[in-house]
């Protein structure tokens, strides 16, 4: 008989600073999902970090706990999702594809944080908004399909590269009725448009929004606001696009002019159009899909960075099979 070979445990050690505090935290937030997700032992002690587990655990472990440092010694922050992303990443031996990810920020503000990207599909979706005049980012809620494509817009517009920014919904009734709400037309269609300016906010000073807004230089109206209009140097953001009707998705699309950028995003599985109306951006995906210049970005479960359970919650839905009605349940 020939004995199966057991890999002995590893036992590695990295000199540290007062980076590895900032990594671990207070909480040991970072050493626990470290030591959870490779089945290794973390000890911090004396002016070394231990890694103590089988061999490829450990090495995987060493790299992972090396580039997070380096990021850190680099004045960056570490979150726990940098440390989950690096986790998945290098366990792939996709260790470039982190750098990619943590070199990858849009300059938003000077007095806010850069944006970057939280996964590959959304580095992978940047860069086609980079490369691209129209763009479509088709995704689950939580993918950051609207936070980046109005990053890259603000970006865009403070580097001048356009002379406004346009965010767009369409005002769909879903579940309620506008005309039986109380206020003027603006008081009704205010509530659909809330999340783009809570994006605006988060990126730009509250003061300089308000400005840029009495100015027109960032114009936030309803899709039905943009009929009859030619956009030119602009950067547009259609957002909650599922919600286009056939028509709606060809009258956008038709106002883009000269020196103009796109971005198109929405959830194919969150359509509340009326029962029998085509989803324009369901549509579209056949109707434009070998025009150059024009690319389709897709993202998963994998690239949601809300809380931990959002993912599978997305994850849950897309597998369920509901029940016929009036079938038995067994």
């Amino acid at each position: 008989m020939i004995e199966e070979q057991v890999q002995a445990p590893k036992k590695v050690s990295l000199p540290i600073g007062e980076e590895i505090q900032q990594l671990f935290g207070r909480k040991d937030e970072v050493r626990k999902l470290i030591e959870d997700a490779l089945q290794v032992k973390l000890v911090a002690r004396d002016g070394l970090v231990s890694i103590q587990g089988q061999a490829e655990d450990v090495a995987v472990g060493e790299r992972v706990v090396s580039e997070l440092l380096s990021v850190l010694t680099r004045g960056e922050s570490v979150t726990p999702h940098d440390v989950k992303l690096a986790l998945r990443l290098f366990v792939k031996k996709d260790e470039e594809e982190f750098k990619r990810i943590q070199g990858e920020l849009i300059e938003v503000s000077s007095k806010k944080r850069p944006v970057r990207p939280k996964g590959p599909g959304q580095r992978r979706y940047i860069e086609a908004i980079r490369h691209h005049d129209i763009v479509f980012g088709i995704g689950p809620a939580g993918t950051g399909k609207t936070y980046l494509a109005m990053a890259m817009a603000v970006s865009a517009l403070l580097k001048r590269e356009v002379n406004r920014i346009i965010l767009t919904r369409p005002a769909v009734e879903a579940g309620e009725k506008l005309g039986f709400l109380p206020g003027t037309l603006y008081e009704k269609i205010n509530p659909y448009l809330r999340p783009l300016y809570d994006a605006l906010y988060d990126m730009i000073e509250t003061e300089r929004v308000t400005r840029l807004i009495e100015m027109g230089t960032i114009e936030v109206a309803p899709l039905a606001f943009m009929r009859g209009r030619t956009l030119n140097d602009s950067f547009i953001v259609l957002d909650e696009a599922q919600n286009t009707t056939s028509e709606q998705m060809k009258m956008f699309l038709t106002r883009l002019g000269f020196g103009s950028k796109t971005v198109i995003t929405g959830d194919i599985t969150q359509v509340d159009l009326p029962t029998g109306r085509q989803s324009g951006l369901i549509e579209v995906q056949s109707i434009l899909k070998r025009i150059d210049g024009i690319k389709f970005v897709y993202l998963s479960e994998e690239d949601v960075v809300r809380h931990e359970l959002v993912q599978q919650i997305v994850r849950a839905y897309e597998s369920y099979q509901p029940t016929a009605p009036g079938a038995e349940r067994r």
